[in-house]
């Protein structure tokens, strides 16, 4: 099709012609961060926990307090917990993913470097932390029973030393990308090394310090914890019943027992992502009405182009030209407005990018979701003019000749 006469009548309205690109630049620009922040939002919230998820249920009490009183207190509350029908195991912990509570240590490969490898989350536990979690070893072994330690042993004059940990995959990758991580021995707790026995494959940290890889850098330690926390892994649809039972079970074995919550692993996961889930939504509707106002501005243009161009159909259609060129003209000269204005519109995406990276600290807007935008924008211009550029071709042209 030539494009001369399209181009000709874009130069006598130009005014109509700037405000229409003017929109789908924006449009473009808007959508193409707003499918990428979703589809963050999205990734964000599929993390993998290393947890089994649905059959985990978590009680918070009160702290009893850090002696061998405690240390015993604990460990009877915890075998009581496992004596409860439908408990597959269950433990006392320092704090479970999403649980209003982090524990955090540097680790490093020289007590005497400036700067720690890394820093990582530490989960403290007895010997059914691993299988209470659900947590999946790949490399090397659990914890052995001679192992562990209890937590009034590492107080005192002569504190008791830590003499293995668990590493996650990501952890021993950055700690050793170059060899294998068994066996090692680095500075993770206190002033001596311990050695790695047993690389878990993930293991979600309680907080969200760094990006997607720094999310898996944690360690478990053998520690027993008399902090008041206790997680039971159930049987599948034992939850409900498990949690009540245990709730009543920690009450009996210590009067004077607070408890503070209760509830399933899946509903902390639940409520630590609300907001991440209201984003994604309330992004979704902006795309929605942004695509629906551009439309609507697609059509009522080309529909006021369609009656003031009445007679030059008319002539057009007088001189052999078919509906269906008709029909192409316009579709022709709103994919030319659209592409004008998609490609501003890239140009402004990645320079809104910059600005959301240098205020909120987002991450650089990838190359492929500029084509999304593009994609949508094309097509819906498409859609939107189809209706006007149809009553155009259907325009008699004898009736368009009379036409003032």
């Amino acid at each position: 099709m030539d494009l001369r006469p399209i181009l000709s009548t874009l130069r006598r309205h130009k005014t109509a012609a700037t405000l229409i690109v003017l929109e789908i630049a924006l449009s473009c620009a808007i959508i193409c961060n707003a499918v990428f922040l979703i589809a963050t939002r999205m990734e964000r919230m599929d993390r993998d926990t290393g947890l089994a998820n649905d059959a985990i249920v978590r009680v918070n009490t009160a702290g009893i307090g850090r002696s061998e009183d405690a240390d015993a207190q604990t460990r009877a509350d915890v075998e009581a917990l496992r004596r409860i029908p439908g408990v597959i195991a269950a433990t006392s912990t320092n704090h479970l993913p999403f649980d209003n509570s982090s524990w955090n240590s540097t680790v490093g490969l020289d007590q005497e470097q400036k700067l720690p490898n890394l820093n990582a989350s530490v989960y403290l536990g007895d010997a059914q932390l691993v299988e209470t979690f659900g947590l999946r070893i790949v490399a090397g072994r659990d914890f052995t029973a001679d192992e562990f330690v209890d937590w009034a042993a590492l107080d005192g004059a002569d504190p008791a030393q830590i003499p293995s940990m668990l590493v996650t995959r990501a952890v021993a990758q950055r700690l050793f990308p170059d060899g294998d991580a068994l066996g090692k021995a680095v500075y993770a707790w206190g002033d001596n090394k311990i050695r790695i026995v047993g690389i878990i494959d993930t293991l979600i940290r309680p907080n969200d310090n760094g990006g997607p890889a720094e999310s898996a850098y944690s360690i478990v330690l053998p520690v027993n914890p008399p902090m008041g926390r206790f997680v039971l892994r159930t049987t599948p649809g034992q939850r409900a019943q498990v949690q009540a039972a245990a709730v009543e079970s920690l009450k009996q074995t210590r009067q004077a027992r607070i408890i503070l919550d209760a509830a399933p692993f899946t509903d902390l996961i639940e409520r630590h992502y609300r907001q991440d889930r209201a984003m994604a939504w309330l992004l979704g509707a902006v795309c929605i009405a942004l695509l629906v106002v551009t439309a609507l501005g697609i059509v009522g243009l080309a529909s006021f182009w369609v009656q003031q161009r009445t007679k030059q159909i008319g002539i057009r259609r007088a001189l052999g030209a078919t509906r269906a060129q008709v029909l192409r003209y316009f579709q022709t000269e709103n994919l030319l407005l659209a592409t004008l204005g998609i490609a501003i519109g890239m140009v402004l995406a990645y320079g809104l990018n910059q600005l959301l990276m240098s205020k909120y600290e987002l991450p650089r807007l990838p190359l492929a979701y500029l084509p999304i935008g593009a994609v949508a924008l094309w097509v819906l211009g498409q859609l939107a003019v189809l209706g006007p550029a149809r009553r155009a071709a259907s325009v008699a042209p004898a009736l368009a000749t009379r036409s003032v």
